[in-house]
C-alpha cells in the first residue's frame, strides 16, 4: 500500500492546516487544566455559596455582553482576514481602525447599559438590591473584554497565530496566578476585584502580544467607520442571534429534562455534554481558529474555498476520528475519571453523539463559507433551522428514550442539518467535496460507526476486543494518510531534534 501523492503546494496547505490545529489544540488543552485548577481553588476558597455567587455574576455580564458586542469578535476577523487576502495595506490599515473605534463604541455602550441596569440586574438575578453596586464595578468588564477581543481579531484575522496561541496561553497562566492570592485573602468579598483582575490581565496581554503587528491608523470620519463597518456589524449581529439561540435551546431543553426526569437527569446530561462538546469539541475550537481566516481570505473564490474546506476536513477527520473510537471504547473509564461513578449513566448519550460529532465537523465545515462570505441571512436561516430542529428532536427523543433518545436526537440532527448546508452551498457555490476527503471521512465514519455497533450488541469481554481493533485501524489509517499528506514521522523526528538542540 503505497503513500498518497500530493504535490509540493498540496503539502505546504496540509502541513500549515496540521501545524496551526496542533498548536491551538494544544493551548485548548493547557487552558482547560488552568480552567480545572481554578475551579478547583475557587470550590474549596469560597464555597458552594462563593461559586454560585460568581457564576451568577458572570452569567449575568456574559449574557449583557452577547448581546450589546454586537458579535464583532466573530464576524470582524472575516473583514480583517480578507483584507490581509488582498495584501493592501491600507485596506488592512482601514479593517483594522474600523473593527477598534467599534469595540471601543460596543464596550463603552455595554459598560454603560450594566451601570444604569445595575438595580434591575440585582433583583433579577439575587431578589435583593444588595449587588447594584458589585455590578456598577463590574460594568468595566464589558469594555476590557470587548478591547481585548478586537485585539485578539487582529491577531488572528492577520494570521499572527502563534502571537494569539501565546496570548492565549500567557493570559490563563497569569490570570490564575494574580487572582488565587485574592481569593485565598477576602474569600467572597475578592470575586468582583479578581474578575475585574482577570479581565484586566486578557487586556493587557493581548495588547502587548498585538502591538507587535504594525498596522498603521487610518485617517477616517466617523461616517467612514460605519459605511465601511456596517458589513462587519450586520453579520456580527447574526453571528450574535445565534449564539442567543443556542443558548435558549439549551435553556428550554435543560428545563424540559427538569421537569421531566429532575434535577439529577439534568446534571447527567449536563455531564455528558460537558464532555463531547468542550473536551471532544476543542478540536473544533483548535481547528477554526486557523480554519476560518483562512477561508475568508479568499471567500471570493468559490474554487479556492473548495480546496481549503476538503483539505480540511481531511486533517480534521484524522484527528476526530481516533479521538471518538477511544471514547466509544474508554468512556465508562472517562467519566470515572472526570466525575465519578455516579455520573455512568450518561454514558448512553455520549455514545450515541459519537457519530453525530462527525456529522457535525462535516456540517461546520460547509457552514463557515456562508460565515466567510458574508451571508448573514443565509447563516441565521441554517443555525435557526438547526437549533429548532435539535430542540424539537431533542424533546422527543427524551421522552421516548431518555438519555439515550437525546444522544441518537444529536446524531439525527447533525446528519440533517450536514444535507441541508451541503445542498445550499452545492446549488449557491457549486460546492463539492474532494474525493480524497470523501473517502476518508467515510472510512473514519464507518470505524467510529462499527465501534458504537460493537459496544452496545455484542457480549463483553468479545466487544472490547473488537472495538479497540476498530480504534487502532482507524489511529493506522490517520497516520498513514498523514504521512502521505505531510511526512508527519518526519515532523515528529524534526521536533524532537530541534527540542534536544535547544
Amino acid at each position: 500500500m503505497s503513500s498518497p501523492e500530493v504535490t509540493i503546494e498540496e503539502t505546504r496547505s496540509y502541513k500549515s492546516i496540521f501545524k496551526a490545529t496542533t498548536l491551538f489544540g494544544g493551548v485548548q488543552l493547557y487552558q482547560i487544566l488552568i480552567n480545572v485548577i481554578r475551579s478547583k481553588f475557587v470550590a474549596v476558597l469560597l464555597g458552594t455559596a462563593g461559586m454560585g455567587i460568581q457564576g451568577l455574576l458572570q452569567s449575568t455580564l456574559q449574557f449583557v455582553q452577547s448581546i450589546s458586542s454586537l458579535g464583532l469578535s466573530g464576524s470582524a476577523v472575516r473583514d480583517v482576514s480578507e483584507a490581509n487576502g488582498t495584501g493592501n495595506t491600507e485596506k488592512i490599515s482601514r479593517t483594522v481602525t474600523t473593527l477598534r473605534r467599534l469595540v471601543w463604541f460596543t464596550g463603552l455602550a455595554g459598560m454603560i447599559a450594566v451601570m444604569a441596569l445595575s438595580p434591575v440586574l440585582s433583583k433579577l438575578t439575587f431578589g435583593s438590591y444588595d449587588y447594584t453596586v458589585p455590578f456598577i464595578l463590574l460594568s468595566c468588564i464589558l469594555l476590557l473584554d470587548q478591547l481585548a477581543a478586537g485585539q485578539r481579531v487582529v491577531l488572528q484575522g492577520l494570521r499572527r497565530l502563534k502571537d494569539l496561541a501565546r496570548a492565549s496561553a500567557t493570559g490563563a497562566t497569569v490570570g490564575l496566578i494574580a487572582t488565587v492570592p485574592i481569593y485565598y485573602a477576602f474569600g467572597i468579598k475578592g470575586i468582583v476585584p479578581t474578575l475585574i483582575l482577570n479581565s484586566a490581565i486578557t487586556l493587557a496581554v493581548t495588547w502587548l502580544f498585538s502591538r507587535k503587528v504594525s498596522v498603521p491608523k487610518a485617517e477616517m470620519t466617523a461616517k467612514e467607520t460605519w459605511q465601511d463597518g456596517k458589513l462587519m456589524v450586520k453579520m456580527g449581529i447574526a453571528m450574535s442571534v445565534s449564539g442567543i439561540l443556542v443558548s435558549g435551546a439549551a435553556y428550554v431543553l435543560r428545563s424540559f429534562i427538569m421537569h421531566t426526569g429532575g434535577t439529577g437527569a439534568v446534571g447527567l446530561f449536563q455531564a455528558g455534554f460537558t464532555i463531547i462538546n468542550t473536551y471532544v469539541g476543542m478540536v473544533f475550537t483548535a481547528i477554526g481558529t486557523d480554519y476560518y481566516p483562512r477561508l475568508a481570505e479568499v471567500n471570493k473564490d468559490d474554487k479556492e474555498c473548495r480546496k481549503i474546506v476538503s483539505r480540511q476536513g481531511e486533517i480534521a477527520t484524522h484527528i476526530l476520528a481516533p479521538l471518538l473510537c477511544f471514547c466509544v471504547l474508554l468512556m465508562p473509564l472517562i467519566i470515572k475519571i472526570l466525575y465519578s461513578d455516579q455520573f455512568l449513566d450518561a454514558t448512553p448519550f455520549i455514545l450515541w453523539c459519537c457519530p453525530g460529532m462527525m456529522f457535525k465537523l462535516a456540517s461546520w465545515l460547509i457552514a463557515f463559507q456562508f460565515v466567510a462570505k458574508a451571508e448573514s441571512k443565509l447563516f441565521f436561516f441554517t443555525e435557526f433551522t438547526a437549533n429548532a430542529s435539535y430542540l424539537l428532536l431533542s424533546i422527543l427523543g427524551y421522552k421516548l428514550g431518555g438519555l439515550l433518545g437525546l444522544g441518537i436526537a444529536f446524531t439525527v440532527n447533525y446528519f440533517f442539518y450536514t444535507v441541508l448546508v451541503y445542498a445550499i452551498a452545492a446549488k449557491r457555490y457549486g460546492f463539492v467535496f474532494s474525493r480524497e476527503f470523501t473517502f476518508s471521512f467515510s472510512l473514519q465514519l464507518i470505524l467510529v460507526g462499527g465501534a458504537l455497533v460493537t459496544i452496545l450488541l455484542m457480549p463483553a469481554p468479545l466487544k472490547y476486543w473488537v472495538c479497540a481493533l476498530a480504534t487502532v485501524i482507524s489511529c493506522i489509517y490517520a497516520l498513514y494518510m498523514l504521512e502521505g499528506k505531510i511526512k508527519i514521522f518526519e515532523m515528529i523526528k524534526e521536533r524532537i531534534c530541534h527540542g534536544q538542540n535547544g
